[in-house]
């Protein structure tokens, strides 16, 4: 290799050094969260919940997800048959469009859930929704609607939800 080309690599590994520390270090938690938080994790607050609560919590969301597993699972499914026929040389058009009425039934019954869930969270804890985007649950973060796709709730760029 060249001088010129060994110092290029040298520079572009100091680089990606560089961001990755940087990401590093806005990663980190916030002062006075708890150890171990992110500020993802962080980004409305402390809940300041109560043991009560968090047992609650905790519950409420391994029954929610205990319960929806085999619809995530078929969504994982589904998207990846969708994938398989987009991919084909000629797409069968029908085909497609079964499965993207599938897929929505299959995020509707999602959706139905997670409003479920996020009723028996806020009786639990209506403290932790005031500073809260739809879709957002305690700690769950606008990624956990990701089973709604694009435009759901609490995909980026959802309004906030008015307090009231």
């Amino acid at each position: 290799m060249k001088p010129l080309g060994k110092r290029s690599l040298l520079l572009v590994l100091t680089l990606v050094l560089a961001v990755g520390l940087v990401a590093v270090v806005w990663a980190e938690a916030p002062k006075g969260a708890p150890k171990g938080a992110s500020k993802g994790m962080m980004r409305h607050g402390p809940m300041n919940l109560t043991p009560d609560q968090a047992g609650k919590l905790f519950d409420v969301k391994e029954k929610f997800r205990n319960d929806t597993a085999a619809l995530r699972r078929q969504l994982f499914v589904g998207r990846a048959e969708m994938a398989a026929l987009w991919k084909a040389e000629n797409p069968d058009e029908k085909a497609i469009v079964a499965k993207v009425k599938e897929l929505s039934a299959l995020k509707g019954q999602m959706m139905e859930k997670m409003v479920l869930l996020h009723l028996e969270i806020r009786k639990i804890a209506p403290e932790g929704f005031k500073h809260m985007r739809r879709g957002e649950a305690c700690g769950m973060g606008p990624g956990f609607a990701m089973a709604m796709g694009p435009g759901g709730p609490g995909s980026p760029g959802s309004e906030p939800a008015a307090d009231k």
